[in-house]
């Protein structure tokens, strides 16, 4: 065979692999046996190996060949992955009608219904027809790129189908990674001959599959996808939401065959009803409809607030729910304190979960179900993530239950516990191994003080050591004391030191809600940053002068003053500052007065900053941002594929931006 004529054979298989992969794949419905499918692959994988110059990164062979990752890079999506709103019962289903049939002053609206699959969300970006670039949807505005992982699902094409409509230049579509039940039951089978644990359910064991470092390993998982969003079609002109589900039926990309276009959102009650009832038929695992806006025109119309598309809704099913024993009942102690009953019960599957504790929230929910330790209780999934007993099965009671008392004593440290209304709360603060170990974790996290590293697992271990009894602690962890401690190494050691020493610059806003303050959350902080300017005139603020401060209710004001008022709680701030933690407002000095009085809004996706951190510079120096536009809004800062506040900041002639302008704005050009 000559050079040419292999180039020609090698073009010619690829051609007919990915024909029957499509058949294969998304249509479930393939023309040849297994082993001429592989006598196809092997003929082109020896090709290539002859001839390496014809490798192209479309090729069937190049779905696993990347080598391991050190990490996972964020890249910024080309259209911002919203998450939506909830419908819980037919009443909120047809209110969210109501709302939109009457803000597009028409009096019906048809809707597309899906299964809202219970998976990973995923972007993929097509250039030219060849998959470039695949990233979960992280925060919304930029993801994890898993470009590599993705490309070992078999039901994603490396190079999209043309045939009945064009492929556009730029495409990103959006997609749910999935694995079936029957085949997360295998996988757990060979994870436990093998000696490691199984995984806890299907979304579980799909979103860790594809967030291997290592690509070879996501390959040995059996992942599926379906996709069911267009959301960047260069030079495509879509009128509606149902003509992109075509689209991308046609360019290869799989698509819900349950997916239903319907008339009115009767038919969209109708839909879910049926769905519900067949659930359990399913593959896969769901948990319940997204219904959406089937014109395309009318979607812009509608816009979007900050997290959640107007034009669509989650419409879902109630809980799953399951009969088990209470084996026991334990109490938790969280960071400020409160002491938390949980029912620790007889294992129990609740919607692919193996359950074994619950929540009872407080004494008084405990009293007011009338739980006793060995009762027989229905415990549901609430909002399928957060078990809960939501009711005992008196007649199945002996005699033999036993009533919970709630200890007078924490049952950590030993220390008084007090009643709070509904709540006990043990009161040796920071003395408390507990309560000190959620509240470095808080001080620790990202909207705190940022210490990259420092997770709940090493948390423990740097409290159950001895080596941090406070908070003021961490800054005196030399890397040597480290060393000693499992699962540390030289880099990993030098790297949290590291870390630990960047938060000593971290603002003042964000060191405040490191203090955790109850009733400071991080919006607050930032409040009483702005009015105060310094930590020492908020210390010393009396509760007339914080009621003072718009936002600043009576609880929060009282909770300020008594946090501060606490000896402990200065003593620690003073360790703090002694240590070179400056909780400063210098970033918001340096410029101040250039943003002031000045309100932004930001839309489509920023490339040099994601959406927090520019709404962070803005507010460091003396802007705010807002999350709608209106009149009042000075600037409206356009990114990539802007959507709907775009059009109405040009309808009101407001002064728009974009990302390159607002650079200059803040002197980072």
């Amino acid at each position: 065979m000559s050079r040419e004529e292999a180039k020609k054979r090698i073009e010619e298989l690829r051609k007919i692999i990915r024909h029957h992969d499509y058949l294969y794949y998304v249509l479930n419905k393939p023309e040849i046996s297994d082993a001429e499918y592989d006598k196809l692959m092997q003929e082109l994988k020896k090709l290539e190996e002859m001839y390496p110059e014809f490798i192209t990164p479309d090729s069937p062979t190049q779905r696993v060949g990347a080598p391991p990752a050190e990490e996972f890079k964020t890249v910024p999506h080309l259209k911002p992955m919203l998450s939506l709103d909830n419908a819980f019962n037919e009443e909120e289903m047809r209110r969210f009608d109501e709302r939109i049939r009457k803000e597009l002053g028409k009096e019906n609206v048809a809707y597309i219904a899906e299964p809202k699959l219970d998976g990973l969300s995923v972007e993929l970006v097509y250039e030219n027809g060849i998959f470039t670039r695949g990233s979960t949807r992280g925060d919304g505005y930029n993801g994890e790129d898993v470009t590599e992982n993705l490309k070992t699902i078999r039901a994603v094409p490396l190079r999209l189908r043309e045939g009945k409509y064009p492929v556009p230049r730029l495409l990103a579509v959006r997609g749910e990674v999935i694995m079936h039940i029957h085949d997360f039951e295998e996988l757990n089978k060979k994870l436990i001959e093998k000696g490691e644990e199984p995984l806890a359910n299907p979304r579980n064991a799909a979103a860790g599959s594809l967030r291997r470092l290592d690509p070879r390993e996501t390959a040995e998982r059996p992942l599926d996808i379906f996709f069911y969003e267009v959301m960047v079609a260069e030079g495509l002109d879509l009128k509606t939401h149902w003509e992109a589900l075509d689209h991308l039926k046609e360019w290869g990309l799989k698509v819900n065959p349950l997916i239903k276009k319907c008339r009115d959102v009767n038919e969209v009650i109708d839909y879910y009803n049926r769905l519900k009832e067949e659930r359990e038929e399913l593959s896969y695992e769901i948990d319940g409809v997204v219904v959406k806006v089937d014109n395309l025109k009318d979607q812009e119309r509608l816009g979007a607030k900050a997290r959640s598309p107007r034009w669509a809704i989650a419409y879902k099913f109630p809980p799953r729910e399951k009969v088990t024993q209470v084996m026991d009942i334990i109490v938790q102690v969280g960071r400020t304190g409160t002491l938390t009953p949980v029912a620790l019960l007889k294992p129990v599957d609740v919607s692919g979960v193996t359950v074994s504790r619950a929540t009872l929230h407080n004494f008084d929910y405990i009293r007011e179900k009338d739980v006793k330790i060995g009762d027989w209780v229905k415990v549901v999934r609430a909002g399928d993530v957060i078990p809960e007993v939501t009711e005992v099965i008196k007649e199945k009671r002996t005699g033999k239950e036993k009533d919970f008392k709630m200890p007078d004593r924490c049952p950590i440290c030993g220390s008084h516990v007090i009643r709070d209304g509904a709540y006990y709360r043990c009161t040796g603060g920071l003395s408390c191994p507990a309560q000190l170990k959620r509240s470095i974790a808080h001080y620790a996290s990202k909207g705190a003080m940022d210490i990259e590293g420092l997770g709940p697992k090493i948390v423990d271990l740097l409290v159950d050591t001895g080596l941090v009894k406070r908070i003021s602690d961490l800054y005196r962890i030399k890397i040597p004391d480290l060393l000693k401690l499992p699962g540390f190494a030289l880099k990993s050691a030098k790297n949290l030191i590291e870390s630990i020493e960047r938060s000593k610059e971290r603002s003042l806003d964000r060191f405040i809600y490191a203090l955790g303050i109850p009733n400071v959350g991080e919006h607050m902080a930032k409040v009483l940053a702005e009015r105060f300017k310094t930590l020492d005139n908020l210390m010393n603020a009396r509760e007339i002068e914080l009621l003072s401060v718009p936002e600043v209710g009576p609880e929060t004001a009282r909770s300020v003053v008594d946090f501060f008022r606490e000896p402990r709680n200065r003593e620690e701030i003073e360790r703090l500052k002694e240590l070179g933690v400056k909780a400063t407002t210098a970033r918001m000095e340096k410029k101040e007065g250039i943003l002031k009085g000045k309100v932004f809004v930001f839309t489509g996706a920023l490339r040099s900053f994601t959406r927090d951190e520019a709404k962070r510079i803005v507010e460091e120096l003396g802007g705010r941002t807002a999350s709608s536009v209106s009149r009042n809004v000075d600037y409206v800062v356009v990114g990539e594929n802007p959507g709907s506040k775009y059009d109405k900041a040009k309808q009101l002639g407001l002064k728009i931006i974009n990302e390159e302008e607002f650079k200059k704005l803040i002197g980072r050009s």
